[in-house]
Order: structure tokens, then C-alpha cells, then sequence
């Protein structure tokens, strides 16, 4: 009878793998999900960091419009720039919702910048989480 070799590196790597395949697999969910309900979800996150004193602005709609173009544009992002957009607070939480940290480095790092926005208020951490609060829902 032939020996069967089970590696504990091979299962292990195999099981990362599978891991990865999910995660990847929801992630591409997640950004198809918030580009076709773009629209729906900028108005909403416009709101919610209004109501939550988190942004500053002269123009709601200015906000909007902006939020969903960034929503629109997120499916055709290749790994590389997500990945170097999310570095500063990758960390920032232990299992991060992908859209909500692109979309919480975006108001730090752009949305700030734009005419329309006077101040952003609040901490990396709070501002994620009024993101999440929007996009909780697009988490299997």
C-alpha cells in the first residue's frame, strides 16, 4: 500500500489559498455592488457624514456627485492602486470592509482638497466608521 504524504505546508497553503479566492471573490462583489447602486449610496454617505458632523461643505450636491463618481470608477481599480490607496490605515481596523476603507482614505486624502469641502472633522477611525455604517450592508 503507497504512503500517503500529507504535508501540513501543503494543506496550510492550499487553505490560505482558498482564503484568498473568497476574499478576492467578495471583494470584486462588493465593488460591483457599489457601482451599480452608486447613485443611491453617495447620497446616502453624503448625508450620513453631514448628519455626523464628520465633513464641512458649501454644496451637498457638489459631494454627491463626487462620491458617486469615486463609487463609479471603484469596480475598474486595479489591485496595485487599491492597494497603495489603502496602505496609510489598512491597519486601522482587524477585518476591514475594502469599500469602506477605499472610501474613508478618499475623504482624508481627496475630498478634502475639493473646493466644495471646508473642513473634515474627526479621526481616521471615526470617519471609517461612519463610511461603514453605509456600506456594512455590502458585505456578504
Amino acid at each position: 500500500m503507497a504512503k500517503v504524504n500529507i504535508s501540513p505546508n501543503r494543506t496550510t497553503d492550499k487553505t490560505i489559498r482558498r482564503i484568498d479566492r473568497k476574499r478576492e471573490q467578495e471583494r470584486k462583489k462588493m465593488f460591483h455592488y457599489a457601482k451599480d447602486y452608486a447613485s443611491e449610496f453617495a447620497l446616502q454617505l453624503s448625508q450620513r457624514l453631514i448628519k455626523m458632523e464628520v465633513i464641512e461643505t458649501s454644496s451637498v450636491k457638489a459631494v454627491e456627485e463626487l462620491l458617486e463618481r469615486e463609487l463609479s470608477q471603484l469596480e475598474n481599480l486595479d489591485d496595485f492602486d487599491l492597494q497603495v490607496k489603502v496602505a496609510p490605515i489598512r491597519t486601522l481596523v482587524q477585518d476591514p470592509n475594502m469599500v469602506s476603507l477605499y472610501v474613508t482614505q478618499y475623504i482624508i486624502e481627496d475630498l478634502i482638497r475639493e473646493p466644495c469641502i471646508q473642513d473634515v472633522f474627526g479621526d481616521d477611525l471615526d470617519i471609517y466608521r461612519v463610511v461603514d455604517s453605509v456600506f456594512r450592508p455590502l458585505r456578504p
